[in-house]
């Protein structure tokens, strides 16, 4: 009987000791401060690990910032960096549900996945070219500078892209028609990477090309390629690069507010950086540390890239791609404007952190 009631007490004790330690956990938990920089947003109950799809390169700095500064896990994200091989193999896990965020370009692929019910949304931006700096674009050869003067010079050239059916094309299109050209009235190459696209200007086996920073500095500085015409003056609307969330996110708003609140916040510290030149070298130090882009100097030469602080893609660069493709009958559905984008994520953010000033 002794050693019964014993037991049973010893039992007691463990109970009550494993419920006053799960209540001190769950107390400590959800006692987390609401960062400084979003005094009105709670960080998320539990951590959540957010993958993401993206190279790594500057115009992914609303990630990268977010995630040397601290802005995910602030809201209760880890940030898992996930590297693909193609867009399409990017898009098809989005869709899937086991990769949860995207940055990528307009493409085929990615508007026939939503043609098929699949709640996979474009949602932010996550690359523009601004006036007179365009960091995507159409470059020339150096030795044909003084050949190729007007877009009609572009007739019957060697022009290089990395894909059809997608941005890369599309922004060909768009030069092409400044004269009335299309891709048929040229010798369209498909190289499949921007290094091998600078490397094909160099041996001078292709005329021109649709290149992206670093790469137009790059070959400026080697003397390869000439920047020839301003992209503002051939695709002003264009809307180069895109923030996706993969069906995980569009089901899961809470995640997805907070994930887009910390990428806002992101993005004004680049552009602070970029464009109004304070905590620069901060910045700079953070993209070098978690970029390709390695070395510092070349961030003071290289064409930045614009990106929205507050977030918002460009409507009529998104429409306009899509009038492209259904033009060129590459899409199995009639997708429109609010099928593809949805805004609510980034009205959330400003709501939290107000307008960008």
């Amino acid at each position: 009987m002794k050693y019964t009631l014993w037991l049973k007490n010893l039992v007691l004790v463990l109970i009550t000791l494993l419920i006053t330690a799960c209540s001190q956990s769950q107390i400590t938990h959800n006692s987390q401060a609401s960062p400084a920089w979003a005094p009105t947003l709670s960080p998320l109950p539990q951590e959540k690990i957010v993958k993401v799809g993206m190279k790594q390169v500057t115009s992914d700095a609303g990630i990268l910032i977010g995630m040397a500064k601290g802005y995910y896990k602030d809201v209760g994200i880890l940030i898992e960096p996930t590297q693909f091989n193609t867009g399409q193999e990017m898009i098809n896990q989005l869709a899937a549900g086991q990769l949860d965020v995207g940055a990528t370009v307009t493409s085929s692929g990615l508007f026939n996945a939503m043609s098929r019910d699949i709640p996979v949304k474009i949602v932010a931006d996550k690359g523009i070219n601004v006036p007179g700096q365009g960091y995507y674009r159409l470059v020339i050869r150096k030795d044909l500078a003084n050949t190729i003067i007007d877009y009609k010079d572009l007739h019957g050239k060697k022009i290089g892209i990395v894909a059809t059916a997608s941005l890369d094309e599309i922004a060909l299109a768009r030069v092409l028609d400044k004269a009335g050209l299309t891709t048929k009235d040229i010798d369209l190459q498909i190289i499949r990477a921007f290094p091998d696209l600078l490397v094909a200007l160099g041996n001078k086996s292709i005329d021109a090309a649709m290149i992206i920073e670093p790469f137009v500095t790059l070959g400026i500085s080697k003397g390869l390629i000439d920047p020839w015409k301003d992209p503002f003056d051939y695709d002003p609307d264009a809307q180069t690069a895109l923030l996706v969330f993969g069906t995980s996110m569009t089901k899961n708003p809470d995640v997805a507010n907070r994930f887009m609140t910390a990428y806002i916040q992101s993005l004004r510290d680049y552009n602070d950086a970029f464009f109004k030149n304070k905590n620069k070298a901060e910045i700079v130090d953070i993209l070098c540390n978690y970029s390709v882009i390695k070395d510092a100097a070349l961030y003071e030469k290289m064409l930045p890239t614009g990106l929205n602080p507050n977030g918002y893609v460009r409507p009529k660069g998104i429409s306009m791609d899509l009038d492209w493709y259904k033009s060129n009958n590459l899409l199995k559905s009639n997708i429109t404007l609010s099928d593809a984008v949805d805004n609510q994520y980034v009205d959330f953010a400003i709501q939290t952190l107000g307008k960008y000033q």
